[in-house]
């Protein structure tokens, strides 16, 4: 029977009973669906899966993200090995906060990743739970930004001269297949306190990591600020700390959380496999 147990944490639950190489039940969707949506960070361990079973995963919640500067794995256009090689040398991948693909017009809604190898140290996901965020903002800081409007790009990560880029001396040997491209100099606006697509429930939206600045703000006012709420957002009292096992899934809803990743497996393989969610129009 499906069971969902909550992590004694500022989001997070784990899901056990159910196996999701079988495929699910409607009722078992609904009953997953309206976890997320509480708990923002679902856990499935011991899940044995391929990559067809991840797909159907996440066809289950809504339709395949669009993955712009990652290279997917050869046969599954849309899932992407997220991977570091125990003898790399290159920056940790994705070791800032933020909420995947911001930058689009649609953002996807959910992440899936799928633990292949697990070093047995090291590794851990961050997640920071947004609508907590926002509801204990300071009352004066909450009127200086819930009428912001957020200027979204790829740009200082995946243009060509962005932090991944090839030209990058320090990028060489990096195992990811990461794109870069003109294409990540683009802009979206979203407001900063963004409603969640489903609840309502209001969150504060992405980060610096992909926010350039603010529309009502100038440049410096935009960075100063953009340094304060990152620091406030990524506060331990909304942080969980998640632990890595082979053979798991993690579901997260890009809408009410934010994340990153942390190092501390050098000399060890490490590779998941990612998959996006986006909502069904």
């Amino acid at each position: 029977m499906l069971t969902i147990k909550p992590i004694d944490a500022p989001c997070g639950a784990v899901i056990v009973g159910v196996d999701l190489s079988a495929g699910l039940a409607a009722e078992e969707i609904a009953e997953i669906r309206s976890a997320w949506l509480e708990y923002h960070v679902l856990v499935f361990p011991e899940q044995e899966l391929n990559n067809a079973d991840i797909e159907r995963f996440v066809l289950s919640f809504g339709r395949f993200g669009e993955d712009p500067f990652f290279d997917p794995i050869k046969g599954h256009n849309h899932i992407a090995a997220i991977r570091r090689d125990a003898d790399e040398k290159t920056p940790l991948f994705a070791d800032n906060w933020h909420t995947d693909w911001s930058f689009q017009v649609k953002p996807p809604i959910g992440t899936c990743l799928y633990g292949i190898k697990i070093p047995a140290s090291g590794g851990d996901t961050l997640f920071a739970n947004q609508q907590l965020a926002f509801a204990k903002l300071p009352a004066d800081f909450k009127a200086r930004i819930e009428h912001l409007t957020a200027i979204h790009s790829a740009a200082s990560a995946y243009s060509p001269d962005g932090l991944y880029s090839d030209k990058l001396e320090s990028n060489a040997g990096r195992s990811m297949d990461i794109v870069v491209s003109e294409e990540a100099r683009e802009t979206q606006i979203h407001p900063l306190i963004r409603p969640h697509t489903e609840t309502g429930k209001p969150a504060i939206y992405s980060t610096a990591g992909y926010i350039q600045g603010f529309v009502e703000l100038g440049a410096d006012e935009s960075k100063a600020l953009l340094a304060e709420l990152y620091a406030y957002q990524g506060s331990a009292e909304f942080v969980y700390r998640h632990k890595w096992e082979k053979n798991m899934l993690v579901l997260w809803d890009n809408r009410s959380v934010l994340h990153k990743a942390t190092g501390g497996y050098d000399g060890h393989d490490r590779l998941l496999h990612r998959a996006t969610i986006s909502q069904v129009d």
